[in-house]
């Protein structure tokens, strides 16, 4: 309720709920993510609602719960090519994320997937769009695609900085394979510009 009454004091238009990981809940959270989104549709004037979630451990009825709130987009990010998950994404799985985003579509298939990849870390070009190919045949609907920087000294290290014209013949790569909408350049972010993606 909190959350929905900012929202509608600061008349938003479109609202990202997201969270940490909640691996100390039974759910990973998905009845708080639920019951935000309900909040927020019941307002006079209701935003478009993206959720960016957790993987859940791979647990659908926490998926199913989260989406049978309505919002119009749900989010999970891959951040990484496959090779780098183990040093990158600790705790997480290459597979698993795909499948929840691919399950989103089958457990509701009006909702507008979404993921992200940040480079730098030390992947290839061609790791980089077989993650996209991977990607869409998860059916995964809009990307973006931004430079990793380092949070802090005790993080990983930039491995390259990556020109922003590469980051347009990637945007360009992956609208060729068929994602509705991307946003690619190295200050971008999984947020970035969220009425363009995918709600035109």
């Amino acid at each position: 309720m909190r959350i929905a009454r900012a929202a509608s004091l600061m008349n938003l238009e479109n609202v990202i709920v997201t969270s940490v990981t909640r691996d100390d809940l039974r759910d990973g959270g998905a009845h708080a993510f639920a019951e935000t989104v309900r909040a927020l549709k019941r307002l006079e004037n209701p935003p478009v609602v993206e959720v960016l979630v957790p993987d859940f451990g791979g647990d659908l009825e926490s998926l199913a719960v989260v989406l049978a709130a309505g919002p119009e987009i749900i989010s999970h990010n891959v951040e990484t090519v496959r090779r780098l998950y183990a040093t990158v994404r600790k705790g997480a799985d290459y597979d698993r994320s795909l499948f929840l985003l691919s399950e989103s579509k089958l457990i509701r298939p009006g909702v507008i997937t979404k993921s992200s990849l940040i480079l730098g870390l030390g992947e290839t070009t061609e790791e980089v769009l077989e993650a996209f190919r991977d990607l869409r045949r998860s059916s995964v609907d809009c990307l973006t695609v931004g430079q990793y920087m380092r949070p802090g000294i005790g993080q990983i290290r930039v491995r390259s900085y990556i020109p922003p014209e590469r980051f347009d013949w990637f945007r360009e790569e992956a609208l060729a394979m068929g994602f509705r909408d991307v946003a690619a350049g190295p200050l971008v972010r999984s947020s970035y510009q969220e009425v363009r993606l995918g709600l035109q």
